[in-house]
């Protein structure tokens, strides 16, 4: 029987005001896999990563990295795990390629220059490579720190809203270089509120709400749970007429996505919207998406 890539067993995280950010979440991430872990804020998501880097201790449970215990093997554990935090760090001091350089020594790590310029230059960086960190945009830095995950070449890469606030450039040098790291056989755990991302990428997902997973399958599986259609539309003019409540799945300002039957359930939607004296505009029928599931399955 293989060992998964990191394994969650029944981990428990209570902070000192008493907070329950994390109730016994349980489950493995297979060797290879392009797994997405979603969830609301306060889901419990950053908390576990977290736990997985050994930057905080779980109060319940065991958290294993390729079979070795994060806590008990730390170091070990942690070589195999390249972790892109949310929250953007970095030494003013240094250009990006002695950050590289710096980082790689943490791992004890010498004379790796040509993997960290295949990294810069995979990443869109190669120009910026003697630039100090402080002159870098936000979006730059985010790359480097995305470079910084992957020096020692970990076979888990953990990528934690990697492409929150950067620009369409990087998300494609990004997912290119991601996508070709996991066709090579390492597995990446990606968290993200771009829920068209997780669900063009990953294979499988975990739904998390209040410390609890609460959904757990292949991709395409969350997506079948959800018969019939969706439309979508615009309100430019007047109000969703409360009869249409029912079926209102989603709403982003005068965005709607409301749940079909079939075409007559359509039509009559359409009516309904027509006779309450509501304009419409952008309108299209379609499948239900991951946001759709996701809403219905967190009520966020």
């Amino acid at each position: 029987m293989s060992v998964p890539a990191v394994r969650f067993d029944a981990v428990q995280k209570r902070y000192a005001s008493g907070t329950q950010a994390l109730r016994g979440v349980s489950f493995d991430v297979e060797e290879g896999e392009f797994f997405g872990l979603l969830g609301p804020n306060g889901a419990g998501k950053t908390t576990l990563i977290t736990c997985l880097a050994g930057l905080a201790t779980p109060t319940g449970g065991r958290i294993f990295v390729r079979g070795m215990d994060v806590r008990e093997n730390r170091r070990a554990a942690s070589l195999s795990l390249g972790i892109v935090p949310q929250e953007i760090t970095f030494d003013p001091f240094l250009t990006v390629r002695e950050t590289l350089r710096f980082q790689s020594g943490y791992w004890g790590i010498r004379n790796n220059d040509d993997w960290n310029d295949e990294i810069l230059s995979n990443l869109g960086l190669s120009d910026k490579a003697d630039a100090s960190m402080r002159a870098l945009s936000g979006g730059m830095k985010r790359r480097v720190l995305v470079a910084q995950a992957l020096v020692h070449k970990p076979p888990v890469i953990v990528l934690d809203e990697p492409t929150a606030g950067v620009d369409v450039e990087l998300r494609e040098h990004l997912w290119d270089f991601i996508g070709r790291l996991h066709g090579e056989g390492r597995t990446i755990i990606l968290t993200t509120h771009y829920l068209a991302e997780a669900q063009s990428l990953c294979g499988r997902i975990a739904i998390m709400k209040k410390g609890e997973v609460a959904a757990l399958d292949r991709t395409e599986a969350l997506l079948s749970r959800f018969d019939g259609r969706v439309l979508r539309c615009r309100i430019v003019e007047g109000e969703c007429p409360k009869s249409l409540e029912g079926d209102l799945m989603r709403r982003h300002g005068a965005d709607i996505a409301l749940r079909l039957a079939d075409a007559d359930d359509a039509l009559a939607k359409l009516e309904a919207l027509r006779a309450a004296g509501v304009r419409i505009e952008n309108l299209t029928v379609g499948q239900p998406d991951l946001e759709d599931v996701f809403l219905a399955l967190t009520g966020a």
